[in-house]
């Protein structure tokens, strides 16, 4: 840039050089539930002094380790974890609240000279923050929102879930019924006129290892039932009646997750036992093929494709290999 005197160089020219240049480090792994990503997450961290964020929706909610799948107090002590254990059950989260705490923590994290380690399933929080997604919202409006919780509360989901197929059709093929808090903030979107659309940078805005693991569908599937079961014999149940006699409201964005709002359906009867269970299961089973649908919108990611019983040693190894050759740590 120097060698020349004579040559005139485009201002934009140079800001794009430095963004090449100073883009952060940060390695990733995600995939579907029950594919043992903090397994590989945690390893990667105490091979390379990294640090984990985080990439699920439901590890924020203190008080309910079970039906989220959290590590055990022993595993988030190997290595510094964020963005676990940080909201009350009764809290709201969304993809704009992880998006600004990730990039936060990323920052912080990078100046200690640690490698930040994205650690989750949640395929848009992570597509949200490598594609830098900039959202855009004119903020709610009180009155609807009052009206949509009234209309869900007197005339049940099916009646809500209606209104968003009447204001929003293509919305509503894409979002789950039971998932109301999402149905109402949908509707709001398109009878208010709140832009929830997003932009995105066109490259990763991190210098991002991303790894994703994998697994044959019948075999994942299995594992999922095994995990369900896990998670009963730890005391599933019993998590969700305390929380409940908390004061946690059933209507709560946490209580909508997967495994509480079945069982919260069961605790008032409304299911048996068996059946609660069945429709855990399936409702995980279903996730995962969310999920996937999710992943493939990421060409970026280096898939690792596991067998029934994983050799985990092996992945990491090659996690860490690829990570040390990528950003020439060493």
């Amino acid at each position: 840039l120097h060698g020349n005197p004579g040559r005139q160089v485009q201002p934009r020219k140079i800001r794009n050089y430095q963004e090449i240049v100073m883009k952060k480090q940060i390695a990733v792994i995600l995939g579907p539930t029950a594919t043992g990503k903090s397994h590989c997450g945690i390893a990667l961290a105490q091979a390379l002094d990294g640090e984990i964020i985080s990439g699920d929706s439901m590890l924020v909610y203190r008080g309910m380790d079970i039906g989220t799948a959290k590590p055990t107090a022993e595993e988030l002590a190997l290595v510094p974890h964020h963005m676990v254990d940080i909201l009350p059950p009764e809290a709201s989260f969304n993809v704009v609240d992880f998006k600004e705490r990730a990039e936060r923590l990323i920052d912080e994290i990078t100046a200690r000279g640690k490698l930040p380690i994205i650690v989750g399933g949640t395929g848009l929080y992570i597509k949200a923050l490598l594609e830098d997604y900039k959202f855009s919202s004119k903020g709610e409006d009180s009155a609807l929102r009052a009206e949509l919780e009234a209309l869900l509360a007197e005339q049940g989901k099916d009646a809500l879930y209606a209104r968003l197929e009447k204001s929003a059709p293509a919305e509503a093929g894409k979002i789950d019924i039971n998932n109301t808090r999402r149905v109402i903030r949908a509707i709001e979107a398109a009878e208010s006129g709140d832009d929830l659309s997003h932009s995105k940078s066109e490259e990763l805005v991190y210098d991002a290892a991303v790894f994703g693991l994998r697994m044959e569908r019948s075999v994942l599937y299995e594992r999922i039932n095994r995990r369900v079961d896990i998670m009963l014999e730890q005391g599933l149940i019993e998590e969700t009646r305390r929380l409940l006699e908390e004061g946690v409201p059933e209507s709560a964005q946490s209580m909508q997750a997967i495994g509480y709002r079945q069982t919260v359906l069961y605790l008032k009867g409304e299911w048996d036992k068996a059946t609660a269970v069945d429709k855990i299961k399936q409702a995980t089973r279903n996730f995962a093929k969310r999920q996937f649908t999710w992943y493939k919108k990421m060409p970026y990611v280096k898939w690792f494709n596991l067998d029934a019983e994983p050799n985990y040693e092996n992945v990491t190894a090659e996690m860490i290999k690829t990570v040390v050759e990528k950003f020439k740590i060493g």
